[in-house]
């Protein structure tokens, strides 16, 4: 081989090699990151708001009683208070005995909760037995519930009744007086067909009760001049 075409090949070999490390592939260079305070943080989850406390009714209990006034939370007093008198007439016929009702109370009456009592001539409180189950724990009194005046009683109102849940058959033999306490009532809404709110004396209605039952204190000034 001549010198000449020695170097052509050099030459040659250089070019390729060159060529060669041209058309290696180039690194891609890397995507630019956004900056950290640029990044979007998630949302924090809100917080569900409590759920709201049902609130008890608000009631102007009757002055000397204090309460809810609902039923299972009537408004409650003591003593000799009441808000209905109920008197026997010393009358009674085959329905049952008659009562003489007094809403002594401001406000419209719808509903009634009595306890009946039953006493003998010496004035012993007497029991009273099921009529539907003769071996069944006799009661000291007969208890009567519910829209139990024929339609409401108005303030003031009078009125005489018979009982469709006092009958006859519920006297006790030898009865010779008759007494009843309305423990409960419930006082009308608008509508006359609805209570909107209740009241209550449970120191009337004890289960040994005097004949007489529970009377009011008199004043200590009462007779003095």
């Amino acid at each position: 081989m001549t010198r000449a075409c020695s170097w052509i090949t050099t030459c040659m070999a250089i070019s390729l090699l060159a060529m060669s490390l041209g058309c290696e592939e180039q690194p891609k260079p890397e995507a630019a990151k956004p900056p950290a305070s640029a990044t979007a943080a998630p949302a924090p989850k809100p917080t569900p708001a409590p759920a709201p406390t049902p609130s008890a009714p608000k009631v102007d209990c009757p002055e000397g009683s204090t309460g809810e006034g609902s039923y299972d939370k009537p408004c409650e007093a003591s003593g000799a208070e009441r808000m209905m008198k109920v008197t026997w007439t010393g009358k009674m016929d085959d329905k049952g005995p008659s009562f003489r009702v007094v809403n002594e109370s401001s406000s419209v009456i719808l509903y009634g909760k009595m306890m009946v009592y039953f006493y003998d001539k010496a004035g012993k409180q007497l029991e009273v037995k099921s009529s539907k189950d003769p071996s069944a724990k006799p009661n000291p009194y007969l208890v009567c519930s519910g829209n139990m005046f024929g339609g409401v009683m108005n303030p003031k109102e009078k009125a005489v009744i018979t009982f469709s849940c006092v009958k006859t058959k519920h006297v006790p033999e030898g009865t010779k007086a008759i007494e009843a306490e309305m423990q409960t009532v419930g006082f009308a809404d608008e509508s006359e067909k609805h209570c909107s709110y209740y009241w209550q004396n449970r120191d009337l209605v004890p289960e040994e009760r005097p004949k007489g039952g529970v009377k009011a204190k008199k004043s200590a000034n009462k007779g003095k001049k």
